[in-house]
């Protein structure tokens, strides 16, 4: 057998071989890295899409929360991992599209060392006060704020986090002020609002719903252009006296970068075929989630589009996270 004829024999295996690979994938169990603390959305769809994975691709997927900065503790872990499929995060536009513009230094680029493999949903935030605040609308709490400037805190899941930008433009279009108050997710941060040591946050549907229903929470507007067709008394905060606003929090699969072609195409068909598993679609449409679904590229495109427009929002407030 001569030199051309082996070469020609081992690049024929090569190209079988990450076929065979994603065939095989997984053989043992997949890492789902978690970026905020338990009881927010991240934690949330991270088990609930990680659980189902798991049934469908035969192994478990063991959940490791490790909160920080912003989720970049957790995006540094991941960017840092094998590239072979064993350790994947649902991030959020924190991770994958505001925090290269709030923090100054990180230890990792996310668009250059973390792969999109599924954009799993998108989620309106929802500005909710602490009962013993007497705003009970929009422009009762923007008149509260005017007269008492610097007197509430607004919590958030981080900072960099969508429920922190929202605020921030909040703050911005209504030319009022709040002291901002980050937690290492909003699980923590529901806490503290539900105490009353923080009085208002942008929360997520799918982590503040059970607080709404139970008049633990008051809710004064969602961040979406559209009402929720889950929770339709409420108003948009655009309708109800801040023309224009607008704020979602999203999130999606991802993986690292150089992981084989295969592997990800795998991920991401099984990932849509959760996303339309019938309990999964109930639940999620019932806390006011959008099912997303699709193509890497098109959850490409749609991280693309988002890195300028907070970008533009933090450059806006001035705010800073190191």
């Amino acid at each position: 057998m001569n030199r051309s004829t082996i070469a020609a024999l081992a690049g024929a295996l090569m190209s079988v071989a990450p076929a065979v690979q994603a065939a095989e994938y997984p053989t043992k169990a997949v890492r789902m890295v978690i970026a905020f603390s338990p009881g927010g959305p991240s934690d949330i769809l991270s088990r609930l899409i990680g659980g189902k994975l798991g049934e469908r691709m035969g192994h478990p997927f063991v959940f490791d929360n490790r909160p920080g900065a912003g989720g970049n503790v957790s995006g540094e872990i991941v960017a840092t991992s094998p590239a072979d499929g064993y350790t994947l995060m649902i991030a959020n536009n924190s991770i994958l599209a505001a925090n290269a513009t709030l923090y100054s230094k990180m230890t990792y680029n996310p668009a250059k060392d973390l792969v999109p493999v599924t954009w799993v949903a998108s989620q309106p935030n929802i500005l909710v006060v602490h009962p013993t605040i007497p705003a009970k609308s929009v422009k009762e709490l923007i008149d509260y704020l005017k007269t008492q400037p610097g007197k509430l805190n607004f919590a958030s899941s981080g900072s960099g986090a969508a429920a922190h930008l929202a605020g921030e433009l909040f703050k911005s279009m209504t030319k009022t002020d709040m002291v901002h108050v980050p937690y290492k997710g909003a699980g923590p941060a529901l806490t503290d609002v539900l105490a009353g040591r923080c009085q208002v946050m942008f929360a997520t549907s799918l982590s503040v719903k059970p607080y709404l229903d139970a008049n633990r929470l008051r809710p004064l507007g969602v961040t979406t252009l559209k009402r929720m067709d889950s929770m339709p008394s409420i108003p948009t905060i655009a309708e109800a006296g801040v023309p224009g606003f607008e704020a979602t929090t999203w999130h999606g699969l991802v993986a690292v970068a150089g992981t084989p072609r295969p592997v990800l195409a795998k991920l991401n068909a099984e990932t849509n075929a959760v996303l339309q598993d019938p309990q999964v679609v109930k639940f999620l449409e019932s806390q006011g989630a959008i099912i997303e679904g699709g193509t890497p590229e098109k959850f490409a495109a749609y991280i693309k589009s988002e890195i300028p427009k907070w970008a533009k929002v933090i450059k806006d407030s001035g705010a800073r996270a190191d």
